[in-house]
């Protein structure tokens, strides 16, 4: 083990108290590759609770067994888990499983499901509720969380959209709060749960070498680019309601950004580091329609399950600006899609040229053209690189382009690193609301949306496999996307 490795496990990890888990939602696709295969390396890892129980539901039309819920997360974890579920390892996460039907009226499965975990584990476990449901599915599951008592003192994880605009969002917001306080309610997005997410933080805020020229008068601009290489993949049911922008941009590249915009928090909890991020969201620009650009890959009107008039977007580009003292004048353009060349997550921060040229590029180069910049790729398991400008050797004073590189794989023990949905589901065990989102920050977000909601400009089309519609290169000039990189 290298120094670095001793280093990151000196502090041993917080342990939650006792838990019953409930998962709504517990036979669909979000559960079967994401929640069991993660709980289990949770288990695996030492980092549930000392003693917990897990508890499946469903509407009682997609009921299963005790044993049937058993082999049906079996399946779950050999298909999509990191480690085999066999040994005395799976068979001891097997016996914590079980399996209780909910229908809105007829909840009395769960309520003896939950009633027997409590048993077991006595009467201080906690309680968290996970809503792997459709959003249409949100409110009448609190509602019967509600009736039935099974909310008093529990948390609840809700997955996104929160909403699909501003009033959607206020009623959501509305019905989770006249069941669950604030304080218990962790909206996930498993984004949000990468290591690199807590990179940037640690990047800016501990390091003398980067905080002092993160702000307007050294950086030119910023890069939120998510592109996907993946299409709808069947899901035009929930696709053509929702269009990438609703998909990814609210709930994901926007609170990306506010970690990458925020201020310094006054100390690392939950609650200042959501301050600052709101404080970010308060001081966006509504969105202007002429700072987007919509796109949809040739091919999609003719998917199973779509309009062939659609006009849903499968590609967002956006230009965004921030009224404050650190980002005045700074656009941050942010860009997603589907169907793409590359699937890629990457933060790219450009520096401003020195004030005078008096350097060329070797290989003739346009002069004009610079490469100082800082990119943060949240591919698992991560990288931090830096992007700056040499002399080239030889007699004449001509520039390359290099890159230093930091590779999370390449300096730590990895095998031990949690995916995006296994930290932040520890996360709400523990109480720890840092990774999730606020009911004020996310209305307040749709609100900057509303104008480009309201009259969205129309979609243009674009080859499956390209970097999206031309629009995107005109709307970030003078600049150019770091993406397509060469170099990668």
């Amino acid at each position: 083990m290298n120094t670095a490795d001793a280093t990151a496990h000196d502090d041993p990890a917080p342990v939650p108290d006792d838990h019953v888990i409930v998962l709504f939602g517990a036979t669909g696709d979000l559960a079967r590759r994401k929640l069991l295969p993660g709980l289990f390396h949770l288990a695996r890892a030492g980092l549930l609770p000392r003693r917990y129980r897990i508890v499946g539901t469903a509407p009682a039309e997609f009921a299963l067994s005790g044993d049937a819920f058993r082999a049906h997360a079996h399946d779950a974890v050999a298909e999509f888990g990191r480690s085999a579920p066999e040994g005395d390892a799976w068979e001891a996460f097997a016996r914590t499983l079980s399996f209780g039907a909910a229908d809105p009226g007829a909840a009395e499965p769960l309520l003896a499901a939950v009633a027997a975990a409590e048993r077991e584990l006595g009467p201080d476990a906690r309680r968290l509720f996970h809503l792997a449901v459709p959003p249409a599915a949100f409110t009448s599951v609190v509602e019967l969380l509600g009736a039935t008592g099974l909310a008093d003192g529990a948390r609840l994880i809700v997955e996104k959209p929160f909403g699909t605009d501003l009033a959607s969002a206020r009623a959501l917001n509305a019905a989770v709060h006249a069941v669950f306080d604030e304080s218990r309610v962790f909206r996930i997005d498993h984004f949000l749960g990468k290591e690199s997410v807590d990179n940037i933080l640690a990047l800016r805020f501990a390091n003398g070498l980067f905080e002092p020229v993160w702000n307007r008068d050294h950086v030119s601009h910023v890069q939120i680019d998510v592109p996907e290489k993946i299409g709808i993949e069947g899901r035009a049911g929930f696709y053509e309601g929702t269009g990438a922008f609703r998909d990814m941009v609210v709930t994901h590249l926007f609170q990306l950004l506010g970690f990458v915009a925020m201020e310094p928090p006054a100390v690392l909890a939950a609650a200042p580091l959501r301050d600052e991020k709101e404080k970010v969201f308060q001081s966006l620009r509504p969105l202007s329609p002429q700072n987007a650009v919509r796109g949809q890959y040739k091919g999609y009107r003719d998917e199973q399950g779509v309009d062939p008039r659609s006009d849903t977007e499968t590609y967002i580009a956006l230009r965004v600006e921030i009224d404050n003292w650190r980002w005045a004048g700074v656009p941050f353009y942010l860009r997603s899609g589907k169907a793409l060349a590359q699937g890629r997550h990457v933060v790219t921060l450009g520096f401003r040229e020195p004030a005078l040229r008096m350097f060329r590029l070797a290989g003739g180069g346009d002069p004009g053209v610079r490469n100082n910049e800082l990119v943060i790729d949240f591919a698992d398991p991560g990288a931090i690189a830096a992007r700056f400008l040499v002399k080239s050797p030889g007699p004449a004073m001509r520039l390359s382009e290099q890159e230093m590189l930091f590779s999370y794989a390449e300096s730590f023990n990895t095998v031990h690193a949690l995916e995006g949905y296994e930290r932040l589901l520890l996360d709400a065990m523990l109480g720890d609301q840092s990774l999730f989102t606020r009911s004020d920050g996310i209305e307040r977000l749709w609100e900057a949306a509303d104008p480009l909601l309201k009259d969205p400009p129309p979609v243009e089309p674009y080859a499956p496999g390209s970097w999206g519609p031309a629009g995107a290169d005109r709307l970030i000039a003078p600049h150019r996307w770091a993406l397509p990189d060469s170099r990668t």
